[in-house]
Formats: structure tokens, C-alpha cells, sequence
């Protein structure tokens, strides 16, 4: 029974299972030490499903225990559930004790890794602390967790610390439960821990590795340093010449780096920071937080986020990070250590082998790093985050989904294509990897394998049901038919803007049986009907969701190479908009396209619909008229790289910016209300002849589309029934569009769902998946 149902006996026993994320975050000696305070005895140990205790002595005293083991649970604790078995019988225990850890089936959660406490970071700058400049510090509120772990319980034999053997010292602070680094599995000092050097064309340094590199940086060089899930590329942020070098280097001419500062007060010298971001930035995550530019900031290098009114910020979040920015007065650029699109490097050896040619100098350890994770990238929304890429530190938290959503039987989703995730789902939890990358890249899709293999091998999972894309050609897909077929697991399939609207609902906690909405913006993706969707208003919930309204079906002509050539997509929509003879309607439109050749070409195989498949997307939608004002029309260096130009220079012209004309809007032969974006192609075309700013241009073209699914919103009569609505896929982590859609909707009394734990590009399309899954199998539909 519960512990407000306890007999009211003057002595008691007690067995009690906590479960969640209790292993490596402190939590048995915080037990060990509540236990002593209270006056009772018995054991706590570790097992594979979390923590079990048993416990007696006075029943007010139990009753207190069992309240404070979720309520003051150490801070990287996060306790799911506190199950107490009471019983009359007692033992013989005259002290409270923690045992050895217990072996079973799995199912406690693993936890992420964690910035450098305030107490470790105080110790490896004092310099009486035996830690001092100690580059591995850590205790049990912080340091590598998941990135250091090959299988469960979490203890040291199991991580790659176990090729360390701790001195005496850290022997006996390990060992003492009053003690904060108890059982701290990477505990170590500079006598036992890992070995920190630096290579580089002069030589190594093995004695001031720290200040050498630091010196290397103040000369313009690049290093590869290694962190806790991967190397990064750095040089000094204000450097031009660094900063240009490392892009030609890296053959990275446009995507944004991201910045490491000191404190959130060298992030205020050139950034907007306020209390929300300061705390985002200064959290256990420690993500890349993106933050709005000052425009009165010291100078910093425009190739460090080109097109972009905003910088990717994070602050140091180990020990080594710390001991190098110490060092320093001025930022550092910290991109990903990798070529081109691959995975970020995690081993000594391929870190010399690739990175030679690209960097000066290798900043390395001897602790191996057994699973690969990148920074973390969140965005503001109104002051709450909004997760662009979930990895360090968030990863993998569980997500806990209604109950409602509960399912008896393990589902794995598989993802998508790019921006790859996968999900393991048991009961209403839900266990998202980290991000992977894009699997057209072999070295993306090996990683996405072996870590689909360490997450079953960690959880102990087996899947009776596996959820894949509607898209047969995904690599991702194709691999989930594999394991369907060989573990005879059930196999279904997810319209993928489905699995947008559903990612959305579940972590915003919508009930199973909930009727809802969902606008979902993004690239393309496989729709219901076979056909190539982005730009949909669904109705439905989990179970199922129908298409009510979509942006219209323009010809992708080329397929791939329009989604890398901008220019294509504006030829298509031009046509579209102004028929056979659009380019001698206004011909000073047409000087950011090619040659008429390469043009009529285009405008053949629309024609002929060769290589040209209908698309509704809002992402191709955006490069069409970032394409016309001039905007990367010839070609992308980054997927996002037209819209996210044209969302920096639209921002300062919104707020008097007005929409363009959208007069018609008529449903197709199949029920679908879809509009007629040619008034809006005029207007756009009018502005452009007339000279008006691009930013203006770009201002009210973002409002034209908020505008427009805001109509179809109301045409469908979803707006009226007054049911939630779920904002989705990539398009709508552009700010503007988003935030303009939740005004109005909010206006309508509609409630607006957003991301905030998952993304809302493709990285979270696992989670949808899982719920879709789930929620079939418990409508008898699997």
C-alpha cells in the first residue's frame, strides 16, 4: 500500500523500487544519508530496473523517507516512480547500508552527460585542491555519463573509465557515502585519471598541454580538441583569417559555427541574453543556445554565421573547456570535428588520420569515448526553449508520454532520413537517441546501426512492433523491414507529417482519445495518397490523421536538384502562378535565374512531367521566393540555408509589415481545400519592380503564409471546433511563422502546441512514430 495507507504500527519495514534515472547521478548515498538523518536501517542498492531499498524503523520516520525520496532527489536524479511494499516483519540491521549493485532485466533509465559543477569547477581552480587544473574533474552531480557507457548498471567496469584504477584517494572518496564523489563511476585525479597532451607540427607538450594550445590559438591557428562525445574544430572567434581558413579547410562555405564563451557575461558583450537564456545556457544540458546579435557588439568575423542575425552560443561545459577559455580573452569558434557531413570524429587515431590538413594541432585525451553525441541546439520561443537538435545532455532523458498512450508491448520507431533519431518505447515511456546525422552519408547510417544495437543491448529491448516511414526508399525504413522480418516483430508504416502532428501531441502530454490539429511545414516527406507532401493541415489524433487543407502541388522539377537549386522551385511556382508566358510579363523579374536555356529546359521537363513530382512543400515554397530576391537562387550549401536567410532579414521589418493578397482558396477533387498563391506571386513581383527593400519583401511573405494556413485553418472549420493544434516539421522553427501563427490562433481561443523537448524537423519524427504505434496497437488496430 501507499505510504498516506501505511498501518499505524510504532515500528515498520518497508521495500521500496524506485524507478527512472537514479544510477551514476548520486542518488544511493543521497538515500544512504536521508536513511542516517531519520534514524533507520537497511541496505539501498542498484539493479538493472534502478534503485531497490529496504528499509525499517519508526513508521512517522518511513513515511518521511518515502516523501523526500522524489522530493529531494539529488539535481541529475529524475525520479518516475516510488513504489513502497509495506510489511510488520523486521531484520537485524543495525545500520543503514549501500550494497553491490544487482543484476535483472533492464529498465532504468541511462543518464545524459552533465556540465561541470560549481564544486568541481571551484576545485580545479583552487590551487591547494589536489584537482587543480585537473582536466577530468567530476563528481556525481556532473561529468560523462552516457557517453561513457557500454552496458547497464552503471558502474565503472562497465564504462571506459574502467582502464583507470583509481588511487587511494579517490579509492576512498569513491568509497564514502558522505562523500560527493561516492560511487561516482568516472571519479579520478591527476595521479590515476586520463592523460591530457598536445600534438602539433612543433611538437607535443606534455606538461602544459592547456597553455600550449591556448598559445596556438593566439596565433591564428586551428586544433581539434577532444570532448566528451566527439572532438571539436576550433580557433579564436575573432580571428578572420582563422575563422576563413577553418571553413576553406573544412569545405564548410555558409552553415553556421558555433561560439564557446567564458561566462554568460563575455555571451553579453555580443549577444542579447536574457534571464531565460542565462539560465538555458549556465543548465546541466549546457546546449548551443541560438541568441539575437547586438548590433553595437565588438566586431566579430561575419563567416561565423553568414546570412544570420543570430549567433550559436554555449559556455564551457567540462573541464578542459574551462581550463582553455580560462586562458583566453576572446571566444572560441567550436564546430563539430568532422569532414564535410560525416559523424564527428570520436577516436585518436581517425582524429590524425582525417583531421590532418584541416587542423595545427590534435588537444587530446587517453579516455575513450564509447558513444558519439553532438552539442545540443535550442532556440527561445517567448522565453521557453525549443529543441533543434537533441543530443548532449538531453539525450537520452526519457520523454514520459499519458498514460492513456501506454503500450504493453516494446515499439522501436526507426525515424527518417536526415536529422536520423530512433525510439525505444516501453509502457509510456519513450527513450529517443541522440542525433545522428543524414544516413545518405555511410558513415551517418553505421553510426545510426551501432547505436541501434548499444540502446537494445543498454535497455534490454526487443521490439514486438517497429514503426517506419511511408517511404520505402528511406534507409532507415529499409532497415526496419530487415529487423521486422527477422525478430517477427509487426511491422507498420507512417504517413510522415502523421508522425510530425503526433510528435508534437505527445510530448505536449495530449490525452490518447484527444481530438486535435496540426499544421505541419517542412521540406517533403511521403504523404498518404503516395504523393510528396510538406505544407498540410491534418485532422485526427493519434490513431489516424486526414489531410483537410495542404499548400498547392507545384512541379519539383529534377527532383534532388531542385531541393539544392532555389531557382528551379521559383521557376516551377512562376509558371504555376503566371502560366506559359510568365517570363515576359515583367522581364525585370528574371535576373536571378539562369540562361534562358537552362530555364526552358526547366520548363520542358514540367511540361513533360519528367523528373517533376508534385510537391506542396512550404520549404521549397520558401526557396522559390528567396530564389527570386536574389537569395543563394544557384544553389544551397546547407539544407534550410534560402529560408534561414530570409527569416534574418525579414525580422526587423515585421511588426509594420502587412500580408499579401490571397484571394482564392477552393477544395480539389479529393476534399482538400488548397489556395491560389498567384495574387501573392503578383504582389511579390510588384514590390520587387518597385524596388522594396528584400527585407520587406521577405516580412510579408512570412506573414502572407501564416495568413494563409490560418485560412485554411478556418475554412476546414477546424478553428471553430476550437481543437488543439499541433505546429510541426521544419518550417516551423522559423520564429517568425511560428510565433505569428500562435497569436492568431490564439486569437480563435485555439490552443497552439509547439515544441519544446523533441524537434520539430525530422529529428523528432521517431517519437511521432512510437505514439502513432502505440496507439494502433491499443485500438486493436496491430
Amino acid at each position: 500500500m501507499h505510504a498516506d495507507s501505511a498501518p499505524l504500527l510504532d515500528l515498520a519495514a518497508c521495500s521500496i523500487r524506485v524507478r527512472g534515472q537514479v544510477q551514476g547521478v548520486g542518488y544511493r548515498p543521497f538515500v544512504w544519508q536521508l536513511a542516517h538523518d531519520l534514524g533507520l536501517t537497511g541496505e539501498v542498492a542498484n539493479d538493472a530496473q534502478g534503485v531497490v531499498i529496504t528499509v525499517q524503523g519508526p513508521q512517522v520516520a518511513l513515511e518521511q523517507f518515502v516523501i523526500a525520496l522524489r522530493a529531494d532527489a539529488p539535481p541529475l536524479a529524475h525520479v518516475q516512480e516510488v513504489e513502497p511494499v509495506w510489511a510488520d516483519a523486521l531484520q537485524n540491521w543495525s545500520d543503514f547500508t549501500i550494497a553491490l549493485s544487482r543484476g535483472g532485466e533492464t529498465a532504468t533509465g541511462i543518464v545524459a552527460d552533465a556540465a561541470t559543477c560549481e564544486a568541481c569547477l571551484a576545485e580545479i581552480r583552487a590551487g591547494s585542491d589536489r584537482r587543480h587544473a585537473h582536466a577530468f574533474a567530476n563528481c556525481t552531480h556532473c561529468g560523462p555519463r552516457f557517453s561513457i557507457i557500454r552496458k547497464v548498471p552503471y558502474d565503472r567496469a562497465h564504462t571506459s573509465m574502467a582502464a583507470f584504477e583509481m588511487c587511494e584517494s579517490c579509492a576512498a572518496e569513491f568509497g564514502d557515502p558522505a562523500d560527493r564523489r561516492f560511487h561516482a563511476q568516472p571519479v579520478a585525479c591527476p595521479r590515476c585519471g586520463p592523460r591530457l597532451w598536445l600534438e602539433s607540427e612543433g611538437g607535443g607538450d606534455d606538461q602544459a598541454p592547456v597553455t600550449a594550445a591556448a598559445q596556438l590559438l593566439r596565433q591564428g591557428k586551428i586544433l581539434a580538441i577532444k570532448g566528451i562525445g566527439g572532438f571539436h574544430l576550433a580557433c579564436l572567434a575573432d580571428d578572420t583569417e582563422a575563422v576563413d581558413t577553418l571553413r576553406r579547410r573544412k569545405a564548410r562555405d555558409a552553415k553556421p559555427f558555433a561560439l564557446m564563451v567564458s561566462s554568460i557575461a563575455q555571451a553579453e558583450r555580443h549577444c542579447e541574453v536574457d534571464e531565460q537564456a542565462a539560465a538555458l545556457l549556465s543548465s546541466h544540458a549546457a546546449p548551443i543556445v541560438l541568441l539575437a546579435r547586438k548590433t553595437c557588439a565588438p566586431a566579430l568575423p561575419p563567416g561565423l554565421a553568414p546570412d544570420q542575425d543570430r549567433l550559436g552560443v554555449m559556455l564551457p561545459y567540462t573541464p578542459l573547456h574551462h581550463l582553455l577559455l580560462a586562458e583566453l580573452e576572446e571566444p572560441l569558434v567550436m564546430t563539430s570535428g568532422n569532414l564535410s557531413d560525416e559523424p564527428q570524429i570520436t577516436d585518436n587515431g581517425e582524429a590524425r588520420e582525417k583531421l590532418t590538413g584541416i587542423v595545427d594541432g590534435w588537444l587530446m585525451h587517453d579516455r575513450d569515448i564509447v558513444n558519439r553525441i553532438d552539442d545540443s541546439v535550442i532556440a527561445l520561443d517567448d522565453g521557453a526553449p525549443m529543441v533543434l537538435r537533441r543530443a548532449r545532455g538531453m539525450a537520452p532523458d526519457p520523454i514520459i508520454l499519458p498514460e492513456t498512450l501506454a503500450c504493453d508491448q516494446p515499439v522501436l520507431a526507426m525515424g527518417g532520413e536526415l536529422k536520423a533519431t530512433f525510439c525505444l518505447m516501453r509502457g509510456n515511456e519513450a527513450i529517443l537517441s541522440q542525433h545522428i546525422g543524414d544516413l545518405e552519408d555511410a558513415a551517418a547510417l553505421a553510426d545510426y546501426r551501432k547505436m541501434l544495437m548499444l540502446f537494445q543491448q543498454l535497455y534490454d529491448f526487443v521490439p514486438s512492433i517497429i514503426a517506419v516511414d511511408a517511404h520505402a526508399d528511406y534507409l532507415s525504413t529499409k532497415l526496419g523491414r530487415i529487423m521486422a522480418e527477422e525478430a517477427g516483430a509487426k511491422l507498420v508504416t507512417i504517413a510522415h507529417h502523421h508522425a510530425h502532428m503526433d510528435a508534437c501531441l505527445a510530448e505536449n502530454s495530449v490525452e490518447a482519445d484527444c481530438e486535435a490539429a496540426g499544421i505541419i511545414a517542412d521540406g517533403l516527406g511521403l504523404g498518404s495518397d503516395g504523393e510528396l507532401w510538406g505544407g498540410e493541415v491534418l485532422s485526427g489524433g493519434y490513431a489516424a490523421a486526414s489531410r483537410v487543407a495542404s499548400l498547392p502541388a507545384i512541379a519539383l522539377p529534377g527532383g534532388g536538384s531542385a531541393i539544392r537549386q532555389p531557382w528551379r522551385n521559383c521557376v516551377a511556382h512562376l509558371a504555376a502562378a503566371f502560366g506559359p508566358g510568365w517570363r515576359h510579363e515583367v522581364p525585370e523579374l528574371w535576373e536571378h535565374l539562369p540562361e534562358d536555356g537552362a530555364v526552358k529546359v526547366i520548363e520542358q521537363m514540367i511540361e513533360a512531367g519528367l523528373n517533376s513530382p508534385l510537391c506542396s512543400s512550404a520549404g521549397r515554397l520558401f526557396d522559390a521566393v528567396a530564389a527570386m530576391l536574389g537569395i543563394h537562387a544557384e544553389k544551397l550549401a546547407f539544407e534550410g540555408q534560402a529560408a534561414m536567410a530570409l527569416e534574418a532579414l525579414a525580422r526587423p521589418y515585421v511588426e509594420d509589415a502587412k500580408p499579401y493578397s490571397l484571394d482564392t482558396i477552393v477544395r480539389d477533387n479529393t476534399g482538400v481545400w488548397r489556395p491560389d498563391l498567384a495574387p501573392m506571386w503578383r504582389e511579390i513581383a510588384r514590390d520587387v519592380v518597385a524596388g522594396k527593400t528584400k527585407g520587406a519583401i521577405a516580412a510579408r511573405f512570412h506573414l502572407s503564409l501564416s495568413s494563409l494556413f490560418i485560412e485554411l485553418l478556418d475554412r476546414s472549420g477546424i478553428a471553430a471546433r476550437g481543437v488543439p493544434v499541433a505546429l510541426s516539421g521544419g518550417v516551423l522553427q522559423n520564429q517568425i511563422l511560428r510565433r505569428s501563427l500562435r497569436t492568431a490562433l490564439a486569437d480563435r481561443g485555439v490552443r497552439a502546441l509547439t515544441h519544446q523537448r523533441v524537434p520539430a524537423n525530422d529529428g523528432g519524427l521517431s517519437l511521432g512514430q512510437a505514439a502513432v504505434a502505440a496507439a494502433l496497437y491499443n485500438n486493436g488496430q496491430l
